[in-house]
């Protein structure tokens, strides 16, 4: 008995130890640069600061309309989104590693947002949003510490293309209304918020009588006046002036008496900027963070993923090397101010960063000028926003979701395999039918039971000896020794495919006449606890109707597994036979030799061919 509780705790003691040192390497190789802005200081010069401002300021004529945009999608005030996209470009780029990202609102975190205070409408949405943002700062800054960012490259391309799609759907049936010019009092009165698409069609359609002519006017100009802007003039900043000049028109209609719907009630001052002071230490704020982790977390992974995506889609453009968890933690705390100055989440935005990038951004300065910008814009325009109609606004956002359908990437995804297009459907599904922040996970576990689908089906083929000396599949019945059964695997050994693995063992040993079970695991890889009991299942299975199992081909990962979880003394030392490197047929000609040995046979002459002047094939 105390032999056995020193093992056990000799065990615990090694298990402590491989723990803390690998606690020390993560904290260790994580690498983050607590500066990484001053690398672009040296040689920093009027010509450097010329693009870098010029950049940063036709990026800001898109980010302020398109931060009251996101900030309308969030169903936050407008100020939220300029202050957002000021605040997340002021201090992002201290902490990043690409040149060329713009942090601030986007159109999937907001929508995000957006679908998950619908659900639960009795929450306090801008009172809550504060401490939602610090959450999500606060596990993207701890993600960034422990790498995590490495693991996007583990989430499937087809689930962000669906997901991408399917929010830009929700994104256009949901300011249908607007663009409409359905009143707000209307949908109100009809009952609470719907955050399914099927739910906005039917709203939309039982309120179609309620719609108003001059808003759907004042929306066909706003589209037309983008797209020509877009199609004539395409370095010119399209957003931003549609949205001037449709103002502007909008003046007319007043003069006449005709209302158009603006945001006249949602105009501020610079005094009104700055949300409230969130206090994370009151009695309700545990319940409140309870409640709201979940979606924390979705914004948390979704500004991963398109941080990510961007930064690498860039840097591949400029020859310039990223490091996602850098970045992970520049958005970590940009998020972090953001909760106290903002009162929105930041992700990076795509449209921006390519507009950044195209417009000849050289270094992170280029970001910061934008905040700039945006942060004057907020103290200067609060009151030109009472004269932008709703409708205009709405159409806009509506640009701006169509211009996220990739038609190649949709394609691709539907026709490459029956997997991601199976990944493709559900997630587009989830995405209409339920809260973006379930629907992404959704998607994402589709992915991987998909995956897992695939690696857990190990293949088992039985191989003989044949009169060459080489090591070929056994023809059927035609064993050299019907009493032994050489079974080649190859494959994943992990948990998913434990049950297939024992169901083709047992299939093998259906023939009464067989003896000897040969497991050649030479190919076999990442066996766990899952396959090793299965492999001692199988062995007391086949001693027990008088059989026997013999391994060979392990190698040091496997034996160890085999070792540490007992499996050597339950199969035997004279059974287990380790791979050789230079000759790997030899522990399969030692293991048949073995199985001969076992059963009596005196002829164990069992020829070999190996030539160590030819090296297998690639």
């Amino acid at each position: 008995m105390l032999p056995h509780l020193r093992s056990w705790f000799q065990r615990l003691r090694d298990i402590t130890q491989e723990g803390r040192a690998l606690l020390q390497s993560v904290v260790a190789d994580s690498a983050l640069d607590p500066f990484p802005l001053r690398r672009s200081l040296p040689g920093y010069g009027k010509r450097t600061f010329a693009a870098d401002a010029r950049a940063g300021f036709t990026v800001a004529l898109l980010d302020i309309p398109q931060g009251m945009a996101y900030a309308l999608i969030a169903g936050l005030p407008l100020q939220y989104g300029i202050t957002c996209s000021a605040i997340a470009a002021l201090v992002g780029p201290l902490l990043a590693s690409s040149r060329h990202t713009i942090f601030g609102p986007t159109n999937a975190t907001a929508f995000m947002v957006f679908s998950y205070f619908a659900a639960y409408p009795q929450l306090d949405r801008i009172g809550m949003m504060p401490l939602l943002v610090f959450m999500t700062a606060a596990l993207l800054i701890m993600g960034a510490f422990l790498r995590v960012a490495d693991l996007t490259q583990f989430i499937s391309r087809t689930v962000m293309v669906a997901y991408v799609t399917g929010a830009s759907i929700l994104i256009t049936a949901n300011q249908l209304p607007v663009l409409l010019g359905i009143p707000a009092e209307v949908l109100q009165a009809s009952g609470k918020l719907v955050i399914t698409f099927p739910g906005h069609v039917q709203r939309i359609l039982t309120h179609l009588d309620h719609a108003s002519w001059l808003s759907i006017s004042f929306s066909v100009l706003t589209l037309a006046s983008f797209l020509s802007f877009k199609r004539w003039l395409p370095r010119w900043p399209a957003f931003a002036i549609t949205i001037i000049l449709v103002s502007l028109l909008g003046l007319i209609p007043t003069a006449f008496g005709l209302h158009v719907p603006t945001f006249s009630n949602a105009t501020f001052t610079w005094s009104e900027l700055l949300p409230p002071f969130p206090d994370f230490i009151s009695s309700g704020a545990l319940a409140d963070a309870s409640r709201l982790f979940g979606l924390a977390f979705a914004l948390a992974f979704l500004a991963t993923l398109e941080n990510s995506a961007m930064s690498k889609t860039l840097a591949s453009r400029t020859n310039q090397r990223v490091d996602p968890n850098q970045d992970m933690l520049a958005l970590g705390a940009a998020n972090l101010a953001c909760a106290y100055l903002s009162g929105m989440s930041a992700s990076c935005s795509l449209t921006r960063s390519a507009l950044n990038h195209a417009s000849g951004a050289r270094t992170g300065f280029a970001s910061m000028w934008n905040g700039l910008c945006c942060l004057i814009g907020a103290l200067t325009l609060g009151g030109a926003v009472a004269y932008i109609p709703r409708s205009a606004l709405a159409t806009l956002v509506v640009c701006v979701a169509v211009s996220l359908f990739n038609k190649r990437h949709i394609w691709i995804s539907i026709n490459a395999t029956r997997s991601d297009a199976l990944v493709f459907v559900v997630t587009l599904l989830a995405t209409l039918m339920l809260p973006l922040h379930v629907a992404i996970f959704v998607g994402i576990g589709v992915s991987i039971v998909l995956y897992l689908r695939k690696a857990s089906r190990p293949s088992l083929v039985e191989y003989e000896f044949n009169e060459e000396g080489h090591l070929t599949e056994a023809r059927q019945g035609g064993r050299q020794h019907p009493a032994i059964s050489i079974v080649h695997v190859e494959g994943e050994l992990f948990f998913a495919s434990a049950d297939l693995f024992r169901t083709q063992i047992q299939r093998s040993c259906a023939d009464p006449n067989l003896r000897i079970v040969i497991l050649r695991l030479k190919n076999a890889r990442h066996l766990d606890a899952t396959c090793a009991m299965a492999i001692e299942e199988l062995v007391q299975v086949l001693r027990a109707d008088g059989r026997d199992l013999i391994i060979s081909g392990v190698v040091k990962d496997l034996y160890r597994v085999l070792k540490d979880s007992g499996l050597v003394d339950v199969v035997g030392k004279d059974n287990i036979f380790p791979a050789s490197p230079s000759n790997p047929n030899l522990a399969t000609r030692n293991a048949l030799r073995r199985a001969q040995e076992i059963l009596g046979i005196k002829d164990a002459d069992v020829r070999i061919y190996y030539d160590p002047s030819k090296q297998p094939k690639t």
